[in-house]
């Protein structure tokens, strides 16, 4: 009976999560680590260095960043994402006499509504950056708290698709300790670690096997913490153009936790309850270049390329105690962007600024879910900086973002004579506000 549990369990859990939302960097990875950032389009990337949240995109920028500096404040997110049913069926084979054919299937349309806006009314991602200088030495110190990645959506109790999924919640807290190192005026180096945390809740519905049956539920949750690290280098050239290359390592997390089930009656009530489990997952690294240089004395021009190596999420894997292994394929694929952007520098105390970006999912055609509706994304976003005081500055970004609608056409299986036909159309946008205060002293 245990290995039926683990069955029922993994037809369920859908590929793992993000935390907080559909305006990630492709899958359920968070661009949105810098308020700054957001308004010319992620296009300074491991270049402009004019802000502490350097530290992420490239810690070899905080050699820029004279005395101490904290940068602070929060992006909220107003997702509106939507599914749409295309004929999703249920089909439930039944053993009947009838002579040389012993079964009868019979696909019906699935009960249920298209599940409402999964995503809650405002999404907020916090970051918190800091950085000094060491006396008058090349050595520079910082740290960075931020969310790389997560997903947060809860579908309506009778959505059509919650076969696949009614519940996600992924949180991903990075605490990021690091150094830069002034190697001459022309070449800054740096790095870091990203002591990682993570919290993985994934829900769903399971199928009656008889028809008229209630549904019952399925629950994964597991949580821990992994260490990556990330490295950088900074390079200014002559005519004011620099360029920054930057890399952060996967980070290989294995999540321990229980699964639980819920719902059955009778005969097969023996299956509710929990059972301890633990699930490998591992979270993509990438790869980040970035120019920067003057158009004139008051314009820069930047430009970003960043590579994903989406491909080391290939299934959702979860090992039960007694060493049964369950899996789901996602089948991610390697996925890039590319960005670009103006600043402008208005006056003594305003700064303007805005850009645009492409991105492209790493999720496969051929295993799309409902926990990430994603798609490939374009951005335009503008923002600006104005200086309160020599010490205080306000950082104030606006981006939207359009959402390629995807096609889902999945088939899964339940308790071997129950198959779900998925046949779901995913379509949403996003816009964000973002707000930062860099304090300089």
């Amino acid at each position: 009976m245990q290995n039926q549990n683990n069955i029922i369990v993994i037809s369920m859990a859908c590929a793992a999560a993000g935390a907080a939302c559909d305006a990630r960097a492709g899958g359920f990875m968070l661009q949105e680590q810098s308020q700054l950032e957001i308004g010319r389009a992620f296009s300074g990337g491991a270049a402009a260095a004019d802000d502490p949240s350097t530290i992420f995109y490239n810690p070899a920028g905080m050699t820029e960043l004279p005395g101490i500096q904290i940068a602070t404040g929060a992006t909220a997110l107003f997702i509106d994402s939507h599914q749409r049913d295309l004929g999703s069926t249920i089909t439930r084979t039944t053993s009947v006499p009838l002579g040389p054919f012993p079964t009868f299937s019979s696909p019906i349309p699935i009960s249920g509504g298209n599940g409402g806006n999964p995503f809650a009314p405002v999404v907020p991602v916090p970051t918190t950056y800091a950085s000094a200088q060491i006396g008058q030495s090349r050595l520079w110190l910082g740290f960075g708290l931020s969310a790389p990645f997560g997903l947060k959506l809860r579908y309506a109790p009778d959505f059509v698709g919650r076969y696949n999924s009614t519940y996600s919640n992924m949180l991903t807290l990075n605490a990021q300790p690091s150094f830069a190192w002034r190697v001459n005026n022309s070449l800054s180096i740096g790095g870091g670690l990203d002591i990682q945390y993570a919290d993985v809740t994934l829900e769903g519905a399971m199928p009656s096997a008889a028809a008229g049956g209630s549904d019952t539920k399925a629950k994964l949750s597991g949580d821990d913490i992994a260490l990556g690290w990330n490295a950088g280098v900074l390079l200014k050239l002559d005519g004011g153009l620099r360029i920054g290359l930057h890399y952060r390592s996967q980070v290989k997390h294995d999540l321990k936790g229980k699964s639980e089930l819920s719902g059955f009656s009778g005969a097969l009530s023996g299956l509710n309850g929990s059972t301890p489990i633990r699930s490998p997952l591992t979270l993509p690294g990438s790869i980040t270049a970035s120019i920067s240089f003057p158009l004139d004395s008051k314009t820069r021009f930047m430009a970003t390329g960043r590579h994903y190596n989406w491909s080391v999420f290939d299934k959702l894997r979860v090992v039960f105690p007694d060493g049964t292994v369950s899996a789901k394929d996602y089948q991610y694929r390697d996925s890039w962007s590319l960005s670009a952007g103006l600043e402008h520098v208005r006056s003594d105390r305003l700064t303007l600024r805005a850009g645009a970006m492409f991105d492209r999912t790493p999720t496969n055609p051929a295993f799309l879910s409902t926990r990430v509706p994603d798609g490939d994304r374009s951005w335009l976003s503008t923002g600006l900086s104005y200086r309160l005081s020599p010490h205080l500055t306000l950082n104030a970004s606006y981006a939207h973002v359009f959402i390629e609608k995807q096609t889902l056409v999945r088939t899964e299986s339940f308790f071997g004579p129950v198959a779900v036909d998925y046949r779901l159309q995913s379509s949403g946008n996003v816009d964000m506000l973002a707000t930062s205060v860099t304090a300089r002293f």
